[in-house]
């Protein structure tokens, strides 16, 4: 298993109920994101959110490797 550092924004943070959280996980962003989703009960669905991982934008298809940091990141809303 891979341990994953997981950063949360917006409504993310406020259904994760933190700002980011440690997790083992093997397997591509998709699967990180489709597990934490069903963990915390995120309303919104992948296609909406970016991710990036280790500071860069990712594809949901690539696999982070042990260490990696990973943020899901919300659609933005001006006003």
């Amino acid at each position: 298993m891979s341990m994953l550092s997981v950063l949360y924004f917006a409504s993310l943070r406020d259904a994760a109920g933190c700002d980011s959280e440690r997790v083992d996980h093997d397997g591509d962003l998709r699967s990180l994101y489709l597990m934490l989703q069903a963990k915390h009960g995120f309303a919104l669905p992948l296609e909406r959110l970016r991710v990036a991982m280790n500071g860069a934008f990712a594809r949901w298809d690539d696999v982070p490797g042990d260490g990696a940091e990973i943020a899901f990141i919300p659609p933005v809303s001006g006003g």
